[in-house]
Parts: structure tokens; C-alpha cells; sequence
């Protein structure tokens, strides 16, 4: 079973920075794809960005390129952190941000949606405001 712990969020201006956490604990191994999803108010749940955590092959939503960057840091042995630092936020980036965990890689952003994904953490929420 794999745990899921997301930190990060909080309120921001539009143009502003946050920088969200995702720590991976429990049984990690062949889950080689660690993804961010949101969920806004009344919309389904997309995803914003992956990461192939055996290459570090990276993936993101038009939306969000170029302002988001996703990373990790596999550097403890039972623990791998998976970041995602949001840059020039805009009103439309508001939502629930959720860390999920795939078994298996992921290859593009065409294999991350909700329904691949088995382990998911709590939610932490982002708040752009004008």
C-alpha cells in the first residue's frame, strides 16, 4: 500500500508562487509514474503534470507549461518527494490539488487520468485570487 502526504498549498495573488509537496511511503515499487492532478470547483478532476520517477521524463497540461515545473527527490531510500512549483499562478489554477501514484510508467500526458492511478493523497488546496 502505497501513502500519500501532500503539503504546499495555500492562498496566493495572481502572478504569485507556491510550491506544492507530494511525499510517497509504502510500497512504491513498479509505481513509476507520480502525477498531479486538480479538481475545481464543479469540474472534473484533470491532471496538471507527471513525472516518470525511473527517467525523470516530464509531462504537463498545455495550461500549465512553461509555468509549472514538476521534480522529485528519490535521494531517501523509503521516501520519494515528488514537487511541483507553480509560477505566474492565474485565477483558473484554483482547486484541490491531488498527488497520485501509478503503477507502471507513464509515457506523455495522454496516460494520466484518473481512472489509471490507484493511490491517491488527501488534497491540498490552491487559492488565486485577483
Amino acid at each position: 500500500q502505497v501513502q500519500l502526504v501532500e503539503s504546499g498549498g495555500g492562498s496566493v495573488q495572481a502572478g504569485g508562487s507556491l510550491r506544492l509537496s507530494c511525499a510517497a511511503s509504502g510500497y512504491t515499487s513498479r509505481r513509476n509514474c507520480m502525477a498531479w492532478f486538480r479538481q475545481g470547483p464543479g469540474k472534473e478532476r484533470e491532471g496538471v503534470a507527471a513525472i516518470n520517477t525511473r527517467g525523470g521524463d516530464s509531462f504537463y497540461d498545455d495550461s500549465v507549461k512553461a509555468r509549472f515545473t514538476i521534480s522529485q527527490d528519490n535521494s531517501k531510500n523509503t521516501v520519494n518527494t515528488v514537487y511541483l512549483q507553480m509560477n505566474s499562478l492565474k485565477l483558473e489554477d484554483s482547486g484541490m490539488y491531488y498527488c497520485a501514484v501509478m503503477r507502471g510508467d507513464c509515457w506523455s500526458m495522454d496516460w494520466v487520468t484518473p481512472e489509471r492511478f490507484d493511490s491517491w493523497g488527501q488534497g491540498t488546496q490552491v487559492t488565486v485570487s485577483s
